[in-house]
């Protein structure tokens, strides 16, 4: 559960008004038990700071943490959402640092571009991201199995695609097709571990595609947007 985003506007105390960065960590984790404040800094706007918590949620502190604000923040002349900005950088994921050993790789075309995706065998969304993937071409996927708790049946179905004599065949037949792999699924396989690097970089759902430059995409994203951003990585 997001510790900041029920609220609007927090009055916590009346105190002085000279910025200083660590107090407003200190007065935010006192007063927010269970807070992690990882980063302050300064934003366009005097007086008012932008706060990383949790990793990933943005909200945004006057000088000292005395007044906190959450919501996203615009520059208007120029039209950027600031608070999307910094999202999108927090959840970046260095490809090269993704455990290529623990996903399927399925090599299309010359397979010169690369992305990665983090999918569930029973998540509607990813079969349909497979249906976009399937049209394109020149591209290497690593599909690291990431079953969710709602999925009673995924972590099943992923085991047995894992442990096939064709991982990669197996698991474009079940996501295209609904053919579940024969066999035990008894083998080695990297499932804890995908979850282990997922809780580490905060994927919560499925899919999540993570390009060549790091960039994550979350959720469904049709084919064309993809070879465009595929291109535009130059990978």
């Amino acid at each position: 559960m997001r510790i900041f985003t029920p609220l609007l506007l927090t009055v916590l105390l009346a105190t002085g008004c000279n910025a200083d960065e660590s107090e407003i960590k200190k007065n935010i984790e006192a007063r927010f038990p269970g807070a992690k404040v990882d980063s302050v800094s300064k934003t366009p706007v005097k007086g008012i700071y932008e706060v990383v918590v949790g990793g990933s949620e943005i909200i945004y502190a006057n000088s000292n943490g005395d007044y906190v604000i959450t919501g996203e923040m615009l520059e208007t002349q120029a039209r950027r959402n600031l608070t999307r900005e910094k999202v999108d950088k927090l959840s970046e994921i260095k490809f090269d640092s993704l455990p290529f050993n623990q996903a399927i790789k399925i090599v299309k075309g010359d397979g010169k571009r690369k992305m990665a995706v983090f999918s569930d065998p029973d998540c509607p969304y990813c079969k349909k991201l497979d249906q976009e993937l399937a049209k394109l071409d020149n591209v290497t996927i690593h599909v690291f199995m990431y079953p969710l708790p709602m999925h009673a049946d995924a972590p099943r179905k992923a085991r047995l695609v894992w442990c096939s004599a064709d991982p990669a065949k197996a698991w474009q037949e079940l996501m295209l097709e609904g053919k579940v792999p024969d066999g035990k699924g008894d083998c080695a396989n990297p499932l804890e571990a995908n979850q282990a690097f997922g809780a580490q970089h905060n994927i919560q759902g499925t899919p999540a595609i993570i390009l060549a430059n790091g960039k994550r995409l979350p959720g469904l994203v049709p084919a064309d947007k993809l070879d465009a951003l595929l291109t535009e990585t130059g990978k």
